[in-house]
C-alpha cells in the first residue's frame, strides 16, 4: 500500500472501498464514520478567512469540501505578540508522551465533558487551543430501504465561516522528527443534530474566540464553551461530498 490510508480509501455515498487495507485498520477507520464527527469543509477562500478571522495574513489554504482525519487541516491559535496566526496541523492529536505517532489516528475528537481531565488531552486544554475554521461539516443517516447512507451537509443558514473549538500538540521523536497536531473537541447534538448523530463539534461563538485562544484563561471559563450551539442557526441539507 502506498500514501496514507486516506489516499487509499474511496468513499461513494456512505458506501467505502479500500485497496491495500487490511480488514483490522479498515474497521478502526470506519468508526469515525460511526461514533465520530470525523468528515468537514472549508471551501471558502484565504482572503474571506483572513478578515472573518481577523488574521495579519492570508492562510496557506486551499478550499476544500471533504476535509478528512490525518490530513493537514487549518488552525488559527495566537503568536508571541499576541496576534491570531494560521498554522496547518495533522488531524489527529498526537500527545507529546506519545512513543508511537500512529496514536494521533485515534485522536481526531475529544469528548468536552472530559476534555480537562483525560491524559491525552489535558496538558493541551490548559495552553494549546486553537480555532479549526471550517465552513460546514458532513454526517451521514441510514435510509429505510437503501444499502447507501445519505449525507447531510450542516452549515450557518447565512453561511458564515464557523469555528470548531480545537486543541493543538507539538510532537517529537528520538529521531528528531516533528508533528504538530490537533483534535477537534465534541459535545452532545442539540435536538436538530439528534437525527444524525448523538455528537456534534462544538462551535464557538464569535464572542468568544479571544476567550478561548486566551493561553491564562481560567478551566471554569473554558468549561462554559463546551456545549451544543443554538440549532436555529444551523441548516441540514442533504449534499454528497
Amino acid at each position: 500500500m502506498t500514501g496514507t490510508l486516506l489516499e487509499n480509501l474511496n468513499f461513494v455515498a456512505g458506501e467505502t472501498t479500500v485497496t491495500g487495507v487490511s480488514s483490522k485498520i479498515l474497521s478502526d477507520f470506519l468508526k469515525w464514520r460511526v461514533v465520530m464527527c470525523g468528515r468537514y469543509t472549508l471551501e471558502t477562500s484565504p482572503r474571506q478567512i483572513a478578515e472573518f478571522f481577523e488574521l495579519l495574513r492570508e492562510p496557506p489554504w486551499e478550499p476544500r469540501n471533504n476535509i478528512c482525519p490525518t490530513q493537514q487541516v487549518l488552525g488559527i491559535d495566537l503568536d508571541r505578540d499576541g496576534h491570531r496566526q494560521s498554522r496547518l496541523f495533522q488531524w489527529g492529536l498526537i500527545p507529546s508522551w506519545a512513543k508511537d505517532p500512529r496514536l494521533g489516528s485515534k485522536m481526531i475528537n475529544a469528548r468536552g465533558e472530559t476534555v480537562a481531565e483525560k491524559p491525552s488531552f489535558r496538558a493541551a486544554f490548559k495552553r494549546r487551543r486553537c480555532l479549526i475554521p471550517a465552513d460546514g461539516f458532513y454526517e451521514w443517516k441510514a435510509v429505510p430501504g437503501q444499502k447507501k447512507k445519505q449525507p447531510y451537509h450542516i452549515h450557518f443558514r447565512d453561511a458564515t465561516l464557523m469555528a470548531f473549538a480545537g486543541l493543538w500538540e507539538h510532537w517529537s521523536s528520538s529521531d528528531g522528527s516533528e508533528v504538530e497536531s490537533c483534535t477537534i473537541i465534541t459535545t452532545e447534538a442539540n435536538s436538530q443534530m439528534a437525527f444524525l448523530h448523538d455528537r456534534m463539534p462544538v462551535i464557538l461563538e464569535p464572542g468568544d474566540y479571544a476567550l478561548w485562544l486566551d493561553p491564562d484563561s481560567r478551566p471554569d471559563e473554558l468549561k462554559r464553551l463546551l456545549h451544543p450551539l443554538n440549532f436555529a442557526e444551523l441548516e441540514l441539507v442533504p449534499r454528497f461530498p
